[in-house]
């Protein structure tokens, strides 16, 4: 892929003054693609650390050692616990983000993956079964924050939607990865099988270069060129200088909260991560595999692996529009078959549950498998209907987006702390939800829930039209602009 290129990638535009106008350069962006790879690796390492437990929790009841065979609560842990590792490694992430730097610091995020995955591989008991699930969410932390920040700083306008959506889509096609491998593969073997993707991370890293942005912030400017030549094939881009960087502290200071293009962007990264996990998207996740079964799709690993291709699928969909569409529209057409999809849900619970008081019960499996709902024998296909439509709609814009601009908002002083506090709320909140959702069942009623997701998503369109800016084919530099209001 090549183009011709008028506008800087890392500076102001247009030539500086009493300067000899720049000719165009052509890009050759190989080296680019390449990076992108070798860091996307990361993620998708973080969805089969997601989708391991599905397949792994069942084999672990019928073929894992007796220490092993875990219990109903038990189980709930070993699959939740990844979200607080996750949680720390948001925090972590963000300081070895500007301490260490980009690269280096996703080289680092290798170690907790790969000792995790064999921590479960050798465990002789349940404690250590969660401390490799505490690893690995560790890990998957670091790089849910980290990779996104890499591939935006190495990317330039016209693809940085492209590859930025790139990141969702590996980690879809991760926990895809584990659910089909989980067809074949028993807990330990999927285990061992975990730890071949950041093997290959680590390995190709190595001859990654670091971002150029971070280079210049380290006054590096010979290694920022050579950055550069791999990256785009060209010894410099146009307007860049290392004096436009000379000033850039990495640090939170009190005092930068004043500043707008500091703190409208890091509350709109907080509020585009709660919205998220607000949508309804684990609901929907967790109570999948019974609903498929309900509509006679019996072996729910199966069904697994229909909901694993649907988001991989759409995702693509998604990367492949992010630059030609925009970040907004996405944004709001996914809202929208959310918010739909979630009202269809509630109305398929209206009508089929077998009393109107369902307070007594918040366990909707126990409503899904009532025989009382033979009679409605057609409402679990609207069920798997109104699923497979969120999961469509989650998918390209919701899914992956968020991530997206939290990559693109952040001014580079504080892109590291601000970065790690979005992902903290994120992965705190997914847990909050995942562990609350069957309490909130009870106090609304399961179809009340659903409605409650609902509105959120109807927020999520409000929040999107009033504050998300369109990020589409601007640099980095002119979106810090636009909340400074220059």
């Amino acid at each position: 892929m090549e183009s011709d290129v008028t506008q800087p990638l890392l500076g102001k535009a247009g030539p500086r003054s009493g300067a000899e106008e720049p000719r165009p350069t052509a890009r050759r962006p190989w080296g680019l693609f390449l990076a992108a790879f070798a860091a996307t690796l990361g993620p998708l390492s973080s969805g089969f650390v997601l989708g391991y437990s599905s397949p792994a929790i069942p084999s672990l009841r019928t073929t894992g050692p007796e220490p092993l065979q875990l219990t109903d609560d038990e189980a709930s842990w070993f699959g939740s616990i990844v979200t607080l590792g996750a949680a720390l490694g948001g925090v972590l992430g963000g300081w070895l983000l500007d301490k260490t730097g980009r690269k280096l610091t996703l080289m680092l995020c290798t170690v907790p993956f790969v000792g995790g995955f064999n921590l479960i591989t050798g465990a002789q008991n349940i404690w250590m079964l969660y401390g490799g699930r505490l690893l690995t969410g560790l890990a998957a932390g670091v790089t849910s924050l980290v990779v996104p920040v890499y591939i935006a700083e190495i990317s330039y306008p016209e693809i940085r939607g492209l590859l930025g959506s790139c990141v969702q889509l590996m980690v879809v096609i991760g926990i895809l990865g584990a659910y089909v491998a989980g067809l074949g593969l028993d807990w330990c073997w999927l285990s061992v099988l975990g730890c071949i993707s950041p093997f290959f991370m680590l390995l190709l890293m190595c001859f990654m270069p670091e971002t150029p942005r971070f280079l210049l912030i380290k006054h590096k400017k010979q290694e920022a060129g050579a950055a550069m030549r791999f990256l785009w094939g060209i010894e410099q881009e146009q307007g860049v200088e290392e004096k436009e960087y000379s000033d850039v502290d990495q640090g939170f200071h009190l005092a930068r909260l004043k500043n707008p293009a500091v703190y409208k962007p890091f509350l709109i990264g907080l509020s585009l991560m709660a919205f998220q996990q607000f949508s309804g998207i684990n609901a929907m996740m967790f109570y999948a595999d019974t609903i498929f079964e309900q509509a006679n799709f019996k072996d729910s690993n199966l069904a697994s692996v229909i909901v694993g291709i649907l988001q991989v699928v759409f995702t693509a969909i998604a990367a492949l529009v992010m630059d030609r569409a925009g970040r907004k529209i996405l944004l709001v057409l996914s809202g929208t078959i959310m918010a739909m999809s979630c009202v269809l849900f509630g109305v398929y619970f209206k009508i089929s549950l077998p009393s109107p008081n369902n307070s007594s019960n918040p366990d909707l499996r126990t409503y899904l498998n009532t025989e009382s709902m033979g009679a409605n024998s057609g409402l679990p296909w609207l069920a798997v209907f109104s699923m497979g439509f969120f999961l469509i709609g989650f998918s390209i814009g919701w899914g992956p987006i968020p991530w997206l601009l939290m990559s693109e908002i952040f001014p580079l002083q504080v892109k590291g702390l601000a970065s790690g506090a979005c992902v903290l709320t994120s992965w705190i909140m997914a847990f909050l939800v995942t562990k609350e959702f069957s309490s909130l069942m009870g106090f609304l009623t399961p179809y009340g829930t659903f409605w409650l997701f609902s509105s959120f998503c109807v927020l999520n369109i409000i929040f999107t039209l009033l504050f998300v800016p369109e990020t589409k084919g601007k640099t980095l530099e002119q979106i810090e602009a636009h909340f400074q209001g220059r």
